[in-house]
């Protein structure tokens, strides 16, 4: 397991970093307002697209990435929360695993504009929600049951090998739920599994979505959400050493991040007794 990067005392000069804990009034009343406009822009996009659920797949998948730019913009509009990208050049044009940090929903759905036609590895209880659930079948993403493990990784290899032959770019949250930013990582096997059985180029996708969209909350934060491609890591690594490298890169690269938006103008709030290095 990589280690996470020390971090030490917020510096005194920069109080606000590690105990703004109260959200303003504009905050709240736009995140309220974002909220309203999402799930409804959300039920609009599932119902009037229905009929999408006959049509050729990449009809499907433009809805898809159609609907992330427009749930991005109106994050903007709205809430004040940009988007900036980093590392494209790292993609490589044709297939190829990207290992993603997992801190918010929103990571599920802005993602995908960023990348070609993606395959996502999901949760197999997923498919069973009305609508959505059927999306999730007609993208063809990767659905794993998680309840027998030997099988499902078996199954999730071969999806994901058909996927991988058409071009598509396998996303994989490897901590298989979302974590606080700064949390202690908690990597699941399964992407060490794709990386050998697929023998392709790995790009590690670090972010700090969660600082301005956190889990488990309704409050979205003004300030820049940043998403980082870096350096892929070549096929045929020995096992132990892709497992290094790949969360070394990723916790250092989220830290910064982190770092990043801390010292920002106008912070988001930390995670309590999160702190950054001096």
């Amino acid at each position: 397991m990589a280690e996470r990067p020390h971090l030490d005392a917020v510096d005194a000069a920069q109080p606000t970093l590690a105990r703004q804990a109260s959200p303003g009034l504009l905050v709240v009343v736009r995140s309220l307002v974002f909220a309203v406009f999402y799930y409804a822009v959300t039920a609009l996009f599932l119902l009037l697209g229905s009929w999408l659920l006959f049509a050729p797949r990449a009809w499907a998948m433009k809805g898809l990435a159609l609907h992330a730019k427009t749930a991005t913009w109106l994050l903007k509009g709205i809430c004040g929360t940009k988007l900036e990208v980093r590392g494209r050049e790292h993609l490589p044009q044709g297939a190829c695993l990207v290992v993603s940090k997992h801190q918010s929903m929103w990571d599920t759905f802005a993602l995908i504009p960023l990348l070609h036609d993606p395959a996502i590895v999901l949760k197999d209880e997923l498919k069973y929600i009305p609508l959505y659930g059927w999306f999730c079948v007609k993208f063809e993403h990767i659905l794993v049951k998680r309840d027998r493990a030997a099988v499902a990784l078996k199954a999730m290899l071969g999806d994901a090998k058909n996927r991988a032959a058409d071009g598509r770019h396998i996303l994989i949250f490897p901590e298989g739920t979302r974590s606080a930013p700064g949390a202690s990582p908690d990597y699941k096997p399964g992407y060490i599994a794709l990386y050998e059985g697929l023998g392709l180029p790995s790009v590690p996708l670090a972010l700090n979505s969660g600082l301005f969209w956190p889990r488990r909350s309704n409050l979205r934060y003004p300030g820049t959400i940043i998403v980082e491609f870096l350096p892929p890591l070549p096929p045929g690594l020995p096992r132990a050493e892709f497992r290094r490298r790949i969360e070394v890169a990723l916790e250092d690269a989220s830290s910064r991040l982190i770092a990043e938006a801390a010292a920002s103008p106008n912070p988001p709030p930390l995670p309590p007794g999160f702190t950054i290095k001096n």
